[in-house]
């Protein structure tokens, strides 16, 4: 088999369905995961890629944290619209409990995180890490929403970085197949069925998403997540997955 990567698109609370995902990746996709080069990812997406390369074995635990934050985020007092800088120190405790201690490791030149950087703009991908903080910094970058999450761009190396979204919601390595993986539909390789009427599609940095009211939910529900809905995009993630790899005669 070629080799192949990993790639899990920017997703807000919506990177509960990537989680479902990477659990139908680890159980039914040994064929895949034998030819896996790396993982990439943006925000959300960063993070699951992360847990993927340095501990799958917690993957409940990281699905477990997210579905805590998002209860936390809906039960805001009226007049906090946006969690704030509280959001990122909750996203730190989830890695500091999630990541082992040679996260950093066991990452190099297997992960890559999208950030962009403040002042040019530009989208850079980090592969390696001198330290386990140094990793769990460019997740924090790789996640931080200007205003949504704070004021204060997280600083990486010397420099101010913000939301890989912003600049490549969706890395594609240059080595070996990149398999798509996001929570809208569209044409990425895994992502949910498109049921709308119309086949218009929109951009959503350097990702082609379906024009429909169902993503158009759903981008919402990536920083306002509803109660039901968290259970049902995990399940989701897992059945799309699953569904690719059988699509692909590499179901396990």
């Amino acid at each position: 088999m070629t080799a192949c990567n990993l790639s899990f698109a920017a997703a807000g609370f919506l990177g509960i369905y990537h989680v479902g995902a990477a659990e139908a990746f680890l159980r039914h996709g040994d064929k895949l995961l034998g030819s896996l080069g790396g993982c990439a990812g943006a925000s959300a997406g960063a993070m699951v890629a992360a847990v993927m390369v340095t501990a799958p074995d917690r993957l409940q635990m990281t699905k477990g944290f997210i579905s805590e934050l998002a209860e936390s985020v809906r039960h805001r007092q009226l007049g906090a619209v946006v969690p704030g800088s509280s959001l990122m120190i909750r996203l730190q405790q989830l890695m500091e409990v999630v990541l082992p201690a040679d996260a950093h490791c066991l990452a190099n030149d297997r992960l890559h995180v999208s950030i962009t950087n403040v002042k040019s703009g530009k989208n850079h991908l980090v592969s390696r890490f001198s330290s386990r903080d140094e990793l769990i910094t460019a997740l924090l970058a790789s996640s931080y929403l200007p205003v949504y999450a704070g004021l204060k761009p997280v600083e990486f190396r010397g420099q101010k970085w913000i939301d890989g979204g912003f600049t490549d919601s969706l890395p594609v390595l240059p080595v070996g197949r990149t398999i798509t993986v996001s929570p809208f539909a569209g044409v990425q390789d895994v992502c949910p069925l498109h049921r709308g009427q119309f086949s218009a599609r929109f951009r959503l940095a350097n990702m082609s998403v379906m024009l429909s009211a169902d993503n158009l939910r759903r981008l919402h529900q990536s920083f306002f997540p509803p109660p039901p809905q968290m259970q049902f995009l995990c399940e989701e993630g897992f059945s799309d997955t699953v569904r690719f790899l059988k699509r692909e005669a590499w179901a396990s």
